[in-house]
Order: structure tokens, then C-alpha cells, then sequence
């Protein structure tokens, strides 16, 4: 219900904004753009959805032969509106994403702190120096550079389990960014990000202490074409190799989530929060010539001491996600915008953890209007230390206006 009278809400604004605006309908994908009175402002409104098919198996005792506890599903996996632009001048830029999709609203903890969960990005972008830019609000921190590629923009139907249990995803706070280049190609790009530390959308004040992130990336053989360094797959063809390499190191302090700044609430039994010193690094690298693609990512987790639980007194109350992940993808794009992409992933943690997992997914895309028009399909299997191993196949169509 609050979705649906946030979605009036906005219909209501965006109809009344155009009585005095200028309406440009470009390409499909493209969006609506909006272009106020003597251009004082400027939006892009787009929408976008993705319908998902799932099944799943259990493979019983590791053993092909022996699947069980069929489980198929269908849902909207996300359901999107998105508006970017700027406000009074070109320097100051914004971007606001919503999520109407049960899948993006639901959240992990049923938890009081955790407001409404439409609001995924709601960032201002103020060109105040040079190259350097203010953010502010809340929008994807410096992370590892599968989790900062867009939904909309992934090779595979979604993203790898080094994602599901590593990444620092959203948050609210302040971020400073800033890139040059240096000789004729090499660019390189710095961001340092300070935030609340307790991830999207939560109301109450600060919970443990503040995170700290700060990422440096090179492009040692100049920019990718369209952003391809943040795009899954090689839609443009590069006709030049191009090579992304980048790096980032997080410290969430005192942070009160299994995972840093995300999982679910530490609490003793009076209901009181728990912190930890949480420390994540990323090194990341994505390199595409032609129709070829590769992106490889490692990640890492650890507390102080090397100490992965949570005490109130003497009593262990939680565990936080500890460990190191290795994810590596490559893909081939052929001329008829087929793709076959493969991917390896796998997760190494302390054994008082136990979360070792490794995953196997073989991938087939069919692009029709690149990443804004496309049908996915892929095939994996999940193999864990512990309990059964698991097979799944997905497919997904992604439609962007």
C-alpha cells in the first residue's frame, strides 16, 4: 500500500512538473527527458523490470543421480523507477531509484529500526572543483565492482555468492570522489566514502560507530568505451584492450550486522546491540577486447584478533561473516549479440564460521537492445562444506523504458 501511494505520489509531481517543462521521448531505453523552464533543471525518468523463473534442487549426498525437493518459482525479482539529472545547475546532479518490487522492499530483519526499504538510491552529486565531487545521501558505497555494476547491467541472471556475503552495498553518508588522467591514457579514479554503518535505510541514530571506505582504481590503457568498466559483457566491442584495476579497503567500526554493514542485527537478550570492529577488502579488475569479457574479484573479511564472535559478557550472542572469496566471470559475445558466460566462485572461511561454498554457472544471453532489452538464462551448481548440495536453473528478462 505505501508503494502504491508513493507511485501516485510521484505520477502526481512528474504530471505537474510538465505543464511548465520541455518532454523529450528518445530511443527506447532511453528514457523520458524533462528540461524545466529556462533550464533551471533537468530529469531523466526511466522504468524498469525484471521477471525471474527459478528451479531448484537438492543434490542428495552429492550424487547427480539423486535430485530432490523440486522447488520452482516465478517472481518479479526487482521492479524499478529511476530518475537522475540536476537541479538549478549542471554541477549539482542528482539520482533517486525506487523499488516496487516485494523482493526489493522486504527487508531481512523484522526490525523497527528498518524503514520503508523503497528508497534505494536518493544521492546529490556536487561538482564543486575540477574533477573532485561532493556526494551526499544515500547510494552504493565504493565496493567491489560486481556489487557497483547495476542490476540492470549484469552478464549473468544475478550476481555471485563472493556478492551475496562480502559486499557493503548502500548506505548513508558522505562521499568524496575524484579521477585524472595522467600522460594520454592512464586514468585513474579515487573515492573515499564516510557513512552511518548500518546499510540502507535504517532510521535510528547511529547503532555501533561509523564506516569508513576508500577505493582507487587505474586504467592503465585509457576509459572503456560507454562505461564498459561497469557493464557486464562486451556490448560495445572494444577495438582496443582496455583494463580496469582497482582496490578498496573498508573498516566498519563497532559494526552491529553480521556482515558489516549488512546481515542481520547483533542483540543480547534485553534487546541491547552488539558491535565488532569489521575490516572488508576488495581487489577487483575487469578487462574487455572485443567480443571478449573477463572480471575477476577477491574478497576479504575479518575482525580484530581474528575473533569472528560476539560476546555480552561471557555469552557468544553472534558471528560475524569472516573469511576470503575468490570470484572470477568471462564471456564471448558473437556478432548475432548471443552470449555464452561462465563463472567460478568460492568462499573460504574459518571453521567456527562454516560457510564454505563454491558455485559453478555456465550463462546464455540473448541481447536485443543491449542490457535495456534482453532474455538470461543460466545453469549452476552449489556445492557446500556442509549439507546437501544444491542445482539451479534461472531465466530472467530484463526490459528497460
Amino acid at each position: 500500500m505505501k508503494s502504491m501511494k508513493l507511485l501516485v505520489l510521484i505520477t502526481c509531481l512528474g504530471l505537474g512538473s510538465l505543464v511548465y517543462s520541455q518532454i523529450e521521448v528518445g530511443e527506447f531505453g532511453k528514457g523520458i527527458n524533462i528540461t524545466g523552464k529556462n533550464e533551471s533543471f533537468k530529469m531523466n525518468l526511466g522504468f524498469r523490470f525484471q521477471t525471474l523463473m527459478t528451479s531448484d534442487w537438492d543434490v542428495v549426498n552429492d550424487d547427480l543421480s539423486q535430485l530432490e525437493n523440486f522447488d520452482p518459482n516465478f517472481l518479479i525479482r526487482r521492479s524499478r523507477i529511476k530518475m537522475k539529472g540536476y537541479a538549478f545547475s549542471p554541477k549539482l546532479q542528482y539520482k533517486v531509484e525506487l523499488a516496487l518490487s516485494d523482493r526489493d522492499i522486504a527487508a531481512s530483519d523484522a526490525e523497527p529500526l528498518l524503514d520503508t526499504r523503497i528508497v534505494l538510491d536518493a544521492v546529490f552529486k556536487w561538482n564543486f572543483y575540477r574533477n573532485f565531487s561532493l556526494w551526499g545521501g544515500q547510494t552504493k558505497l565504493p565496493g567491489n565492482r560486481q556489487r557497483v555494476i547495476s542490476s540492470a547491467n549484469m552478464q549473468l541472471v544475478d550476481r555471485s555468492i563472493l556478492n551475496s556475503r562480502f559486499n557493503i552495498d548502500r548506505d548513508l553518508g558522505l562521499q568524496l570522489r575524484n579521477h585524472n588522467t595522467i600522460g594520454k591514457r592512464i586514468v585513474v579514479r579515487e573515492m573515499f566514502a564516510i557513512s552511518k554503518g548500518e546499510g540502507r535505510n535504517v532510521r535510528a541514530s547511529n547503532l555501533g560507530g561509523l564506516e569508513y571506505t576508500g577505493r582507487v582504481e587505474v586504467l592503465p590503457l585509457g576509459k572503456f568505451k560507454s562505461k564498459g568498466d561497469y557493464s557486464g559483457g562486451s556490448l560495445v566491442r572494444e577495438d582496443r584492450l582496455k583494463l580496469s584495476l582497482a582496490a578498496t579497503y573498508d573498516y566498519n567500526e563497532r559494526a552491529v550486522k553480521s556482515r558489516g554493514n549488512m546481515g542481520s542485527f547483533i542483540r543480547d537478550a534485553q534487546g541491547g546491540f552488539h558491535g565488532k570492529d569489521v575490516h572488508t577488502f576488495f581487489a577487483d579488475m575487469m578487462l574487455k577486447y572485443k567480443s571478449w569479457s573477463f572480471m575477476g574479484e577477491y574478497a576479504e573479511r575479518w575482525t580484530n584478533n581474528n575473533d569472528p564472535f560476539v560476546y555480552s559478557g561471557n555469552a557468544i550472542i553472534g558471528t560475524i561473516f569472516t573469511g576470503k572469496s575468490i570470484h572470477l566471470q568471462a564471456g564471448y559475445l558473437f556478432k548475432n549479440n548471443i552470449e555464452l558466460a561462465a563463472r567460478y566462485a568460492g568462499i573460504d572461511t574459518p571453521g567456527v564460521v562454516n560457510g564454505d561454498q563454491q558455485e559453478y554457472r555456465l550463462g546464455l544471453s540473448k541481447y536485443f537492445v543491449g542490457h535495456k532489452l534482453k532474455l538470461q538464462t543460466d545453469i549452476g551448481y552449489l556445492e557446500n562444506r556442509t549439507g546437501d548440495d544444491g542445482v539451479s536453473l534461472r531465466m530472467q528478462l530484463d526490459i528497460h523504458f
